[in-house]
């Protein structure tokens, strides 16, 4: 990012590197607090706030004036009292003579601040050099502070008291990003790549709260015949690289400035790889979001580079991606066809490590699609933690995959160290207990999200021996809500339909199918998916896993919290046996 201050799309940078204020005065003078002003006049006080609009114009004649004004007069209420503003030019008075209008004002100012998305960065071309390893929290602490006193420090001046309450709001930056500089084993193919910085370390002041153009995903991802990241250039003033661990794949997922907020949504979910895992070493997989490309419609898609061994996932600049299940989903497809490559089976679905309190222990997958239950069974399980549980791991809350060891057992592995779950799905206990942790996407529409840490990339990827293999069926009423099959045939059958009631998670309606539950990879890549299912099914039938369904009525009008917890409560019982 060569520039020190941008804003649009609701976004604001602010780019240490080239300009750190640490004083009132020097914030003021920056170049980033006129555009913000500015900013801030074109977009909301002449758009939205036309009586006090023009009520200044009236004085000002024009919006670069306006501007000009405010800044001085904000300046000089740093320093000085109201009268002797007034002496050193009369023109401000007009600030002065409605004072409760322009205290309106300095509150709709703040709060246009405040609702966009404020993001520091430091960049270093050095490893391990410069601001981010001795100050860069501090400094984003100040940035908050010296925000948070221009504002305090206008309006007390203005109305003649000081305040006596205040609240230490995030009035700085939602989020700070260290770049660093790093040579990668660069294939000639994807030199275009090599100027944009990889994020080393970020710093957050959650809840972070962002509002995407689409709150759902539709449509599966599909196979491009020729590499879409041939001839591209990516510039380092717009691009960013999240070198991620998704699973044991090292993933170097590239995002335009713009989509940044699902950039930060990949902390909260992938582990983010060190310096020394990435620096000289060629990825598994590359991930480039948000390509402007000429093209208005959506275009996302995937590549095999077999000459180079990285699967490649590619999507275009436009709204209709701007929603984080892009993001996240494609790095999950990337993911599965890879493991498939390895004779691994993905699963889309939950995988949790449950000690019961009279000792027994066991590991249990729940397998379904968007909507099936498995993430709220998870939640009927912390539920009914006091009840039951001594201990739970969550292995993996959307997609794992299993793996068949030496010795012939099946294990499961995880993904993600983090969840993106519906807010409405979520205990109230348990979700007023993740806030301070969060990344909330559009609270308060219809499949409101938060992206929360669950587990540790030590525990998903340490390898659990399956005991329970359980299909989440969300439609079909059942007095027993979890039965086992008799016919490996028959368990087969009802795995590989996928039959779930879609809930509104995508632009899917009624009873829907896709293979496996998993329109990610599974779909795709069918004949080798069937294998593997096939292979996988006998070696745990053969290892005595239990396959059956867990019936979690999650579809089921009045069922959707009640379902998954009878269902929970039924599963202890049958383990406790």
């Amino acid at each position: 990012m060569q520039q020190e201050f941008t804003i649009g799309r609701g976004k604001a940078m602010i780019n240490f590197t080239l300009k750190y204020c640490d004083t009132r005065q020097k914030m003021m003078n920056s170049y980033g607090f006129k555009r913000v002003i500015e900013s801030f006049i074109q977009h909301k006080l002449k758009k939205d706030e036309v009586i006090i609009y023009n009520y200044y114009i009236e004085t000002f004649k024009d919006d670069e004036t306006l501007a000009n004004s405010l800044i001085d007069f904000f300046k000089l209420l740093n320093v000085c009292e109201t009268d002797e503003v007034l002496k050193v030019n009369s023109i401000y008075s007009v600030f002065l003579e409605d004072k409760d209008l322009f205290i309106e004002l300095i509150e709709l100012l703040y709060s246009y601040w405040r609702q966009l998305q404020r993001i520091t960065i430091v960049r270093n071309s050095q490893l391990g050099d410069g601001l981010q390893n001795v100050r860069f929290i501090q400094a984003n602490d100040l940035f908050n502070e010296l925000i948070l006193s221009i504002y305090r420090r206008v309006a007390e001046t203005v109305v003649g008291y000081r305040h006596r309450v205040y609240r230490q709001l995030s009035a700085g930056a939602i989020a700070g990003l260290t770049l660093n500089d790093v040579k990668w084993n660069c294939p000639m193919e994807y030199n275009g790549l090599s100027a944009v910085p990889f994020i080393s370390s970020i710093v957050f002041n959650p809840p972070v709260i962002t509002y995407t153009k689409r709150n759902t995903r539709s449509g599966i991802f599909e196979e491009h015949t020729s590499n879409p990241l041939n001839r591209i250039i990516l510039n380092d003033d717009e691009w960013f690289v999240f070198p991620a661990w998704v699973g044991s794949m090292l993933t170097f997922v590239y995002f335009h400035k713009d989509f940044i907020d699902h950039g930060l949504g990949l902390a909260n979910l992938f582990e983010l790889a060190t310096e020394s895992e990435y620096n000289g070493r060629k990825p598994d997989m590359i991930y480039v979001f948000g390509y402007p490309d000429g093209y208005e419609e959506k275009r996302i898609f995937y590549y095999k580079d077999k000459k180079n061994d990285i699967m490649i996932g590619y999507a275009n600049y436009c709204d209709d991606i701007d929603y984080f299940g892009y993001m996240k989903k494609m790095l999950l497809t990337l993911h599965n066809i890879k493991q498939m490559e390895k004779e691994h089976l993905p699963i889309h679905g939950a995988m949790v490590n449950v000690l019961l309190k009279n000792g027994k222990e066991a590991n249990i997958v729940i397998i379904g699609d968007s909507g099936a239950g498995k993430s709220e069974s998870l939640e009927a399980f912390r539920s009914l933690n006091e009840s039951y549980i001594r201990h739970m791991r969550v292995i993996f809350d959307d997609m794992g995959y299993l793996k068949e060891e030496k010795d012939g057992s099946i294990k499961g592995y995880g993904t993600e160290i983090g969840a993106f779950v519906r807010t409405d799905d979520l205990d109230p206990t348990y979700a007023f207990e993740q806030y301070d942790r969060g990344i909330y996407t559009n609270p308060d529409k219809i499949n409101a999200r938060v992206t929360i840490p669950i587990s540790t990339y030590q525990v998903i990827s340490k390898g659990y021996k399956v005991d329970y293999m359980l299909y989440a069926n969300n439609y079909s009423e059942s007095q027993k809500k979890i039965s086992f099959f008799d016919n490996l045939d028959e368990a087969i059958k009802v795995f590989e339909t996928g039959a779930r009631r879609a809930k509104g998670t995508t632009s899917e309606t009624g009873l829907v199918t896709s293979y496996f539950a998993n329109p990610f990879g599974a779909v795709q890549e069918k004949k080798t998916a069937q294998k593997l299912v096939q292979h996988y099914f006998k070696a745990m039938n053969k290892n005595g896993v239990k396959i059956g369904e867990i019936h979690t009525g999650l579809a089921i009008e009045g069922q959707s919290k009640e379902g998954p917890r009878m269902a929970a409560e039924e599963l202890f019982n049958l383990i406790n046996e």
